[in-house]
C-alpha cells in the first residue's frame, strides 16, 4: 500500500476506504458487537544499550552492564504512560459499558468522565486489551548481552517495542523512556521510523450504512468504534488523506485470539457471513453515494 500510494495514488484516491482492522465479537456463539476501526497505534521500536569496559568475572565491578539494564527495565515495568482517549476509544468505552455487566460495565462508563476514580483506571488496566486502548505502551521484547561466562559483560542491548497512540510524538516517547530509565550510561535510540496515522472521524456516510446492514443481518447487535493496537494498511491510507474504516462482519471470540500464530483460524460460518456483510455494505454505500451525487 505504501508503494501504491507513492506511485499510483491517482488510481485509488477516494473519499474514504474500507479495510480490515474491525471484527465482531461473540461469546458462546452469541454476537455481542460489530467493531469499526477508526484508528490504529503507531509502531516504533527503540534500542536501549549499555557499553562497559568489562573485565574478568573473578573481579566483579559495581557498574555491571547487565545489572544496569535490569534496573532500567524494572523502572520501565513500573511505569505507565498517561491515559489519552480519542474520539473512537471514548465512544468505544461508552458503548461497551452498555453491553458489559457488573463492575466492568461501571468502570467503562466511568473512565470517559473528566474526573474518574483512580481505582477505575487500575481495574481496567489489569485487562491487557483495555490497557492498550487507554494509553501508549512500551515493552521489552528482545535482549542480548555478554560474550563469555567468565567475563564481565561489555555490551547489553534491549529492544523496546512501543505502540504509540495516534497524535502522540514518537520523539516525546523516546524522551519519556530516557527519564523513566534514569541512567545516563544507557542510550535510547529509535530503531524504526514511526509511520504516523491520524484517526478517521465518525463519518455518518460510513457509519449509517454499517449500522443499517448490521441490524439487517444481526438485529440488536451494536456497532462500536475501536482502535487497533496492531497495524494495518490503513496507516498508510490515512496519512495520504484517505480516511479509512476497518470493518469485516467477521465475528470471533476475543478470548481466543490466535493472530499470527500457526493455529490462526476463522469459523467457516463467520467467513461466509463476512463476505455477505461486505457485499451488502458496498451495495448500500454505492446506492447512497449515487443518490448523493445525483442531488
Amino acid at each position: 500500500m505504501d508503494w501504491l500510494l507513492k506511485n499510483h495514488k491517482d488510481l485509488i484516491d477516494a473519499e474514504y476506504a474500507l479495510n480490515e482492522g474491525g471484527r465482531g465479537q461473540e461469546q458462546n456463539g452469541k454476537k455481542i458487537l460489530n467493531q469499526v476501526q477508526l484508528s490504529e497505534k503507531v509502531f516504533n521500536s527503540f534500542t536501549l544499550e549499555v557499553v562497559n569496559k568489562g573485565g574478568h568475572s573473578s573481579q566483579p565491578r559495581k557498574d555491571n552492564a547487565i545489572y544496569a539494564m535490569a534496573r532500567a527495565l524494572e523502572n520501565l515495568d513500573n511505569f505507565d504512560f498517561p491515559v489519552n482517549l480519542n474520539e473512537g476509544t471514548r465512544v468505544y468505552f461508552e458503548r461497551s459499558s452498555k453491553i458489559e455487566t457488573g463492575q466492568l460495565a461501571a468502570d467503562m462508563a466511568e473512565i470517559v468522565k473528566p474526573n474518574y476514580n483512580p481505582e477505575v483506571l487500575k481495574r481496567l488496566s489489569a485487562y491487557p486489551n483495555y490497557n492498550a486502548l487507554l494509553r501508549t505502551t512500551c515493552v521489552a521484547t528482545m535482549i542480548n548481552g555478554g560474550h563469555a561466562e567468565n567475563a564481565l559483560p561489555q555490551n547489553v542491548i534491549t529492544n523496546i517495542n512501543c505502540r504509540i497512540l495516534p497524535g502522540e510524538d514518537p520523539e516525546m516517547i523516546r524522551q519519556t523512556l530516557i527519564k523513566v530509565i534514569n541512567n545516563p550510561i544507557i542510550t535510547v535510540a529509535s530503531k524504526t521510523v514511526a509511520k504516523k496515522s491520524p484517526p478517521s472521524g465518525m463519518n455518518p456516510d460510513v457509519f449509517d450504512p454499517i449500522e443499517k446492514v448490521t441490524q439487517k443481518m444481526w438485529p440488536g447487535v451494536p456497532v462500536v468504534p475501536t482502535m487497533s493496537t496492531g497495524a494495518t494498511d490503513g496507516a498508510y491510507l490515512r496519512v495520504a488523506g484517505i480516511p479509512t474504516y476497518g470493518v469485516s462482519g467477521i465475528f470471533g471470540d476475543p478470548t481466543d485470539s490466535r493472530a499470527h500464530g500457526k493455529d490462526e483460524r476463522i469459523g467457516v460460518k463467520s467467513y461466509y457471513e463476512g463476505q455477505e456483510f461486505l457485499y451488502q455494505l458496498v451495495k448500500e454505500m454505492s446506492q447512497k453515494t449515487s443518490v448523493k451525487r445525483n442531488d
